[in-house]
C-alpha cells in the first residue's frame, strides 16, 4: 500500500510546503489538502460529523486555497504526489480550474491527483450558483469539461451548466489526464457515480467497516466494464498495524493519516515518527 498525509491547511501552524517536504523526507507517497472557498455564517446544511450547524474545527473558516498550497509544496518536493481531499470543482469555472490544475501538473512533473467531493455544505455551493439538488450533475459536467480541455487540441463542450466553443488551452497534463478520486460516503449511489466518472474512492472519516463497501464497489466497477480495480484511499486515525493489514487484504491501495493542529516543529516530529513506524511495519 501507499501511505500519505492530509494537512487541514489554515493560516496558522505548519505551512503546506513544510509539511509536504517533511512527508517526502519521511518516505510518504502522497500529500493532500482540503478545500472550502468560504463558510456561510447562516447555514441550513448540517456538518456530517456534528449533525448540525456546528463545525468540528475552526480551520473550516481558515482553509487555504488548495492549488496555491500545493504549488508551494511542489516547489520543495520531487517525488510525492500532490492531491486534494477534497476539492470542490463545482464551485469553479472549469476553463479556469483546468488551466490551474494542468499548470501545476506540468510544473510538478505530473504529480497532481484530483480528489473531489459533491460538497456537504450546500449553502456554500449555493453562493457559487450551484443548485443543491444538482451538485452531482454540476460536478460531472465540470469534470467532463476539464477533461476535454486536457485531452484535445481543440476542445469544446455543451452541457446544461457549462458550454464553450472550440478552444485552445495549454499546458496539458503530463499523462493526458489527471486521476480523479471521489471522496464521499460508501453507498451504491456513490459507487455507481464513481464507476462512471472517477478512478478511485476516498473514504470519509465516519465510514466504519470497509469490507462490505469495497466488495460492493468492486462489483459495481466490474459491472460498469472497468478493467483495472479501483483505487481505494482510506482515511486513518492513529497508526494501527492490524488495521493496515486488514485494509490491505480488503483491497485498500493507499492509507492517508491526518496531521495534528499543532506548531510546525510538533507536526514535523509527528510526521517523522509516523514514517518510522510505517517503515518498520
Amino acid at each position: 500500500m501507499r501511505y500519505g498525509v492530509v494537512l487541514f491547511t489554515s493560516d496558522r501552524g505548519i505551512t503546506p510546503a513544510e509539511a509536504a517536504r517533511a512527508a517526502e523526507e519521511a518516505g510518504f507517497d502522497a500529500f493532500y489538502v482540503p478545500e472550502h472557498t468560504h463558510i456561510p455564517v447562516i447555514r441550513a446544511a448540517a456538518h456530517p460529523q456534528t449533525g448540525d450547524a456546528t463545525l468540528p474545527d475552526d480551520r473550516y473558516l481558515r482553509t487555504l486555497d488548495p492549488w496555491v498550497a500545493l504549488a508551494t509544496a511542489a516547489a520543495v518536493t520531487e517525488r510525492i504526489t500532490l492531491s486534494t481531499a477534497v476539492a470542490l470543482p463545482a464551485e469553479h469555472h472549469p476553463i479556469a480550474l483546468a488551466k490551474t490544475i494542468a499548470s501545476l501538473d506540468h510544473l510538478s512533473g505530473g504529480r497532481v491527483e484530483l480528489g473531489v467531493g459533491f460538497g456537504w455544505n450546500t449553502d456554500e455551493l449555493a453562493h457559487h450558483g450551484v443548485p443543491p439538488t444538482r451538485r452531482r450533475t454540476v460536478l460531472r459536467e465540470h469534470l467532463d469539461a476539464m477533461r476535454a480541455l486536457w485531452s484535445r487540441e481543440e476542445a469544446e463542450f455543451a452541457g446544461e451548466f457549462v458550454t464553450f466553443g472550440p478552444s485552445w488551452s495549454w499546458p496539458k497534463p503530463v499523462d493526458a489526464e489527471v486521476p480523479v478520486l471521489l471522496g464521499a460516503g460508501g453507498t451504491e449511489k456513490t459507487f455507481r457515480w464513481l464507476a462512471a466518472h472517477a478512478d478511485g474512492w476516498i473514504t470519509t472519516p465516519t465510514e466504519g467497516e470497509l469490507g462490505s463497501k469495497i466488495e460492493l464497489l468492486h462489483r459495481i466497477w466490474k459491472d460498469a466494464g472497468r478493467a483495472e480495480l479501483p483505487r481505494v484511499i482510506a482515511l486513518a486515525g492513529r497508526h494501527d498495524p492490524e488495521q493496515l493489514d486488514r485494509w490491505s487484504a480488503l483491497g485498500v491501495t493507499e492509507v492517508v493519516f491526518g496531521l495534528p493542529d499543532r506548531g510546525a516543529e510538533d507536526v514535523r516530529g509527528y510526521i517523522a515518527h509516523l514514517g518510522r513506524k510505517l517503515g518498520s511495519s
